[in-house]
């Protein structure tokens, strides 16, 4: 199926708000994109937004999800804690 942007709508029911939350989230990790906007960020809004994700990511990933899905390891290097 193709996407249109303009179909991106939150609040109509858990299927379509998924379904949006997932092309949003494609849309803000575009390259160029990413790159504009934190260009202009300041250091609070940087804070504010990777400590949002994170937390996010504790709450609904396990550490395997996390290092395939996220930081895309074909297997997963976990390093030990105290050099995080």
């Amino acid at each position: 199926m193709d996407f249109d942007p303009h179909q991106i709508c939150f609040g109509l029911n858990q299927e379509i708000d998924q379904r949006s939350c997932a092309w949003f989230l494609r849309l803000t990790g575009q390259r160029k994109f990413a790159e504009l906007l934190s260009s202009r960020l300041s250091s609070d809004e940087i804070e504010a937004l990777t400590s949002t994700l994170t937390a996010l990511f504790k709450e609904h990933l396990s550490e395997d999800e996390y290092h395939t899905h996220f930081l895309r390891e074909e297997s997963p290097h976990h390093l030990p804690e105290e050099s995080c």
